[in-house]
């Protein structure tokens, strides 16, 4: 054990698997001074929206909202890149006090008319929802005069977590739905929904799906366009990665046009594998489909199989800590890991509910960690105590791991290093192990770093 102190509030939302009863603690709002390493609801909102690449994203609000969320995703485009640019009101003392709607209107009309994109999204961060602002009343004047959706995202910071974000954009998104025509679009189409294009990983997925047969109508939102998004309802089926942040569109999307969803995952070889074959078990009027979905997994597990043995070998019995911003990603890197022999000591997520935190616990060993919304500090604590080799997170987490001589991984929306797929497989398993194995931890300070902490 380490003399590193857990804040009492958050005792309910750690267990120890094997101890006592499950009963952890979620869905609720960050306390206050632990540091929570989540973002806001603005900056969940931009996450699934900011892929949309003939989009416009402006932020309503001060500069530093923009600032801070400027470029958040490694997702990629294979045409225009308007995305990438952060625009914002830039709002100040005199626009607080006498409201910003002049300023926005202003905003709108001059980026519009300068980048002429297909759609335009309209952030409100927390100090438009504190001066009250009438933002729809400006969009929708807007999309009369321009003629595109210009579509308001209620998305200020102070409503709730980064999943109220979520369900902000999910929201925002319906506006487009359904609006587009769905002419031509054949029997056995699908959305990808959740897939935000890092490093390229929509389009590998869509790769495969296209080889089985399947017409991919739309991604959500990687790589995304807005006409796509208008004519997505044609499809017969959503597939949903990253549940959190698109299940409510999916859900708005079955109530409205009767399209079911189905829950995948397309990180490691067993849960890749499966989406691909749930999609072609959901065509199971043409059989043609499923007999290509079983060669193209041969062929890839064929590809790799060799270099994972190999990686498997060098790597089994180190240990990992993950923790990431959804729980679906969780299930699929244990997996990951423990198909290279690793074994995860600890696991945890900013947004998971108690049906994901009951998943987790079924699939996590005796004495495993598990978190919620956790805190430099209880990251720090267990990766200590449980003698971690390896941290698997986002760009919040690297300083820990590094600070602590372990190695790190990056799983999260910055990295410019492929994980989804067959491929993206190899692509773990080869950060992995030159993290882990690297030399260079015989020089950190570990093992005295942890006597200091005991």
């Amino acid at each position: 054990m380490t003399n590193i102190p857990i804040l009492k509030e958050r005792e309910k939302q750690i267990y120890h698997k094997g101890e006592g009863v499950f009963d952890l603690t979620c869905d609720t709002k960050s306390l206050a001074g632990s540091v929570s390493q989540r973002a806001c609801v603005f900056c969940g909102s931009r996450v699934v929206l900011y892929p949309i690449a003939d989009a416009l994203h402006l932020i309503h609000g001060p500069i530093g909202c923009a600032s801070y969320t400027w470029d958040i995703r490694g997702a990629l485009s294979s045409g225009p890149e308007l995305h990438r640019m952060s625009f914002s009101t830039d709002l100040r003392e005199r626009d607080i006090i006498f409201g910003g709607e002049k300023k926005l209107y202003a905003s709108l009309v001059q980026l519009i008319d300068t980048y002429r994109p297909n759609a335009a999204f309209v952030y409100c961060t927390c100090i438009i929802g504190i001066i009250g602002d009438d933002v729809d009343s400006v969009c929708k004047r807007v999309t009369e005069e321009k003629g595109i959706p210009v579509l308001p995202v209620h998305s200020e910071g102070f409503k709730g977590t980064k999943k109220d974000g979520y369900k902000a954009a999910c929201e925002s998104l319906s506006m487009l739905v359904g609006t587009g025509s769905i002419e031509n679009i054949g029997k056995y189409a699908i959305n990808i929904m959740g897939e935000f294009n890092i490093a390229g990983e929509a389009w590998t997925i869509k790769e495969y799906y296209e080889n089985m047969g399947i017409e991919v109508v739309s991604v959500f939102t990687g790589d995304g366009r807005v006409e796509n998004i208008k004519r997505s309802h044609g499809a017969s089926l959503n597939v949903v990665q990253c549940s959190g942040s698109i299940l409510r569109l999916a859900q708005i999307m079955e109530e409205k046009y009767g399209i079911p969803y189905i829950r995948v995952s397309y990180f490691g070889i067993e849960d890749m594998s499966k989406a691909l074959y749930d999609v072609a078990a959901h065509f199971k009027d043409n059989i043609g489909i499923m007999k290509k979905t079983k060669e193209i997994v041969k062929n890839e597990i064929d590809a790799i199989y060799p270099d994972l043995v190999r990686y498997k070998k060098a790597l089994s019995g180190k240990k990992a800590a993950i923790y990431v911003g959804g729980a679906f990603k969780a299930f699929s890197m244990i997996k990951a890991l423990r198909s290279l022999g690793i074994d995860v000591v600890l696991a945890g997520s900013q947004t998971g509910n108690k049906d994901d935190y009951e998943v987790l616990r079924n699939m996590c060993d005796e004495g495993t960690v598990i978190l919620d919304d956790a805190n430099p500090l209880e990251l720090s604590k267990y990766c200590i105590e449980k003698s971690a080799d390896l941290f698997v997170g986002g760009v919040k987490e690297r300083p820990i791991a590094y600070k602590l001589g372990i190695g790190f991984c990056d799983h999260n929306h910055e990295r410019k290093i492929s994980l989804a797929g067959y491929s993206g497989m190899i692509n773990l398993a080869k950060e992995v192990y030159s993290s882990v194995l690297s030399p260079v931890w015989q020089f950190a300070p570990k093992k005295h770093n942890a006597e200091m902490m005991k």
